[in-house]
């Protein structure tokens, strides 16, 4: 039986591989790239929108006008714009962000670039995002995106995820491994 997940998952991929194939026939692969960022980062941050797409209690159209609404006040696209209406009257809205990280993922990988996830206990200034992607584009190679999350329980320092790969120099890891590093040689 398939999980719910790998059935988001199969979901995501094909509507973003759709959209991708549309974007680039129409030479608008960074407009609807943008659109799907900031997108993504207004449903993290609106707990409404974030219901709106997940509730089943909402009418397909309603979800379609309302999305819309909003991608047309963030000026996006009008390929982002129709190819949300046609996600949202398929019903298939609840699948939205895993479609948005699959089609960027689709399209670093096309254009050789490398994500890096940067967790931090406080927002880094963009000389600090340079020098990281600066350091990270010498060890790995290829173009680096940085993803940007704060983690005010960190205390300090930074947490690095490229792929598998993790590098943890947090003050909380680091306090941790002290700890447990007392408790030892009691």
């Amino acid at each position: 039986m398939a999980t719910n997940s790998s059935v988001i998952g199969g979901i995501a991929s094909r509507y973003a591989a759709a959209l991708y194939e549309l974007a680039d026939e129409g030479k608008a692969l960074d407009s609807v790239a943008g659109d799907l960022s900031a997108l993504k980062s207004l449903i993290v941050e609106s707990a409404d929108l974030a219901n709106l797409i997940r509730s089943p209690l909402i009418d397909r159209n309603d979800k379609a006008e309302a999305m819309n609404s909003v991608l047309k006040q963030a000026g996006s696209d009008d390929l982002t714009r129709r190819f949300i209406g046609i996600v949202a009257r398929n019903n298939r809205l609840f699948a939205l962000p895993a479609m948005i990280d699959a089609f960027l993922a689709e399209l670093a990988e096309r254009r050789g670039e490398i994500t890096a996830q940067v967790a931090s206990a406080r927002t880094l200034s963009e000389e600090q995002l340079a020098k990281i992607a600066e350091t990270l584009q010498t060890a790995l190679g290829g173009r680096i995106t940085l993803e940007q999350r704060v983690d005010p329980s960190l205390i300090g320092g930074l947490v690095v995820r490229v792929g598998s790969r993790m590098i943890d120099a947090s003050l909380k890891s680091k306090l941790q491994r002290l700890q447990v590093a007392m408790k030892g040689a009691q």
